[in-house]
């Protein structure tokens, strides 16, 4: 048995102990019990004082979950969160009844957050005041350790032995009120995230990583928020079918119209119009409401009202002057695209071909993924245009300009550089 799983059988928690002998059945694997209950919402601004208050004077550090409502509504905003620590038990918050978080944020300051898959929870979670200054994410740290399957249900199975209820992970978290079975399911995804925690950090530690995640892990909570992404609507689904720039003007019009209507009504966008039908009225440039309404995705269940208004959209960008027409394709403002680079560098292929194997020999002797040794771009980059003196110390700084963190530098700075120096056939 881990020490993970006797804190949590100390806890009054089943586990399922160690590995039984060959000969012998296996016992199937328990289901997680919440230790306390379901707490009930925390949705007035007394009851969230008192839970402040109380995970202020908890110890150790704090287990953090939130929900969104992905595909049933617009944006990406937390419509529950969950927290657990030692000594304050497990609490779970409505952001919409209590959408200023930033006391209970500014309440367990300077405390390390648990989280799994932290870059997913981490806007949401700054969108209503919270944020980490120190944080442990699992997902990440079972990655680096190189477990194959990093999903929290998984982990929690292999590593503490336990399962976790599953099926409520996509429902609509905006319903209110919520259901018993799905505040059970969401108080679960907290309640052995501590224990998680810990067990990976020995496991890390054991194999000479935990100074790697620590660096990663303050890398997280160092980054600041993301740029919003430009021209979001050339990342519509199908777009590669999508060729003259008269097409590319009216996806660009009806995302535009969609991503309105979807913001003003706070649904999902593709709940207001698929990619599929942007797509398919692009290609076809209908003449008029009724050959708009013969197209897939713009059927019999839509009103004349809404045929109009997307029609409308394709005749804007219809009407639109050439000057005013989108261009193909994304501005570039790193290397071109891989495939190209044996047309306009053959030099510099070699050279991404050599690194590529270079880093993946490496992540493979260190058990992880490679985008976690160094990512991808980063490797284009510094191949495409590599430092003027290939040695371990410049192509280190290169890494380090793109933001590698010094123990990715370490390790692969020195099968780089040998990697720089390749040749075209």
């Amino acid at each position: 048995m881990t020490d993970a799983q006797e804190t949590a059988a100390d806890s009054s928690l089943r586990t399922t102990g160690g590995a039984p002998p060959d000969d012998v059945e296996t016992a199937p694997i328990p289901l997680l019990e919440p230790r306390e209950g379901i707490p009930p919402v925390i949705a007035d601004e007394d009851a969230l004082a008192e839970a402040i208050a109380a995970f202020a004077a908890g110890t150790g550090p704090l287990a953090v979950d939130a929900e969104r409502a992905s595909g049933y509504r617009y944006g990406q905003r937390a419509y529950l969160v969950q927290l657990r620590r030692e000594g304050a038990g497990t609490a779970l918050i409505d952001p919409v009844a209590c959408p200023d978080l930033s006391g209970l944020g500014e309440a367990v300051s300077g405390v390390e957050w648990v989280l799994h898959a932290a870059t997913q929870d981490l806007p949401c979670l700054r969108e209503i005041g919270m944020v980490p200054t120190r944080l442990f994410d699992t997902e990440l740290a079972g990655r680096l350790a190189g477990f194959p399957r990093v999903g929290l249900g998984a982990m929690v199975e292999n590593v503490l032995g336990f399962v976790l209820e599953k099926g409520h992970s996509a429902v609509d978290w905006s319903t209110r009120p919520l259901p018993e079975p799905w505040l059970r399911y969401a108080a679960l995804d907290v309640e052995l995230l501590v224990d998680l925690r810990d067990a990976l950090e020995k496991e890390l530690d054991r194999q000479g990583k935990l100074e790697w995640a620590r660096q990663e892990f303050d890398a997280i909570a160092a980054a600041p928020p993301a740029e919003p992404r430009k021209d979001p609507w050339r990342r519509t689904s199908g777009m590669h079918k999508v060729r003259r720039r008269r097409q590319l003007g009216v996806v660009r019009e009806l995302w535009q119209t969609r991503d309105r209507i979807a913001q003003r009504r706070d649904v999902s966008p593709g709940k207001v119009l698929s990619d599929a039908a942007i797509v398919e009225a692009s290609l076809a440039l209908p003449l008029d409401v009724q050959a708009l309404a013969a197209l897939n995705g713009f059927g019999h269940r839509m009103g004349r009202r809404q045929l109009e208004q997307w029609q409308a959209a394709v005749d804007r960008a219809k009407a639109l002057p050439d000057s005013a027409l989108p261009q193909p394709g994304q501005p570039v403002t790193g290397p071109p695209p891989p495939r190209a680079w044996a047309d306009k560098d053959p030099e510099a292929a070699a050279r991404l071909s050599a690194a590529r194997a270079a880093v993946s020999a490496v992540a493979e002797g260190l058990n992880m993924p490679q985008e976690n040794l160094i990512t991808p771009d980063t490797v284009r980059r510094v191949c495409w245009e590599p430092p003027k003196s290939v040695d371990v110390e410049s192509v280190g700084a290169a890494l380090a300009g793109y933001g590698a963190r010094p123990w990715q530098v370490e390790q692969v700075a020195p099968v780089l550089v040998e990697a720089l120096s390749a040749k075209a056939p």
